[in-house]
């Protein structure tokens, strides 16, 4: 069974930054383009970044220049640096796998606040 495991969240203040890393096995990694979503109560879950199989990425506007998707494929992890945070970035983010179909992790929550 495919597993997503999410690691790096916390309490960060303002303007501080977090490192968000997601390990995958039982996948055949280097296929998949894999994403970071982000959830907040009451509300639909959100793409923040992704990155293709072939390394090309994409985020959503309001983290364009802060975050930061990348993937290590020879150890099977996708990680989201996390610069600049603010308060409206806090959610619990979710790890996702995604080539036909998608796999998501279990989630990690992100707080900033002073």
């Amino acid at each position: 069974q495919v597993q997503l495991v999410e690691s790096g969240g916390g309490l960060v203040q303002p303007g501080g930054s977090l490192r968000l890393s997601c390990a995958a096995s039982r996948i055949i990694f280097t296929i998949y383009r894999m994403a970071w979503y982000r959830q907040v109560p009451g509300k639909q879950r959100e793409l923040v970044a992704a990155i293709t199989s072939g390394g090309s990425t994409n985020y959503t506007d309001s983290v364009k220049g802060r975050f930061t998707i990348s993937r290590d494929d020879a150890k099977n992890t996708v990680s989201l640096q996390m610069n600049g945070l603010k308060p409206e970035d806090t959610a619990v983010y979710y790890c996702n796998a995604y080539r036909v179909i998608e796999y998501w992790g279990q989630g990690t929550q992100v707080t900033v606040s002073s």
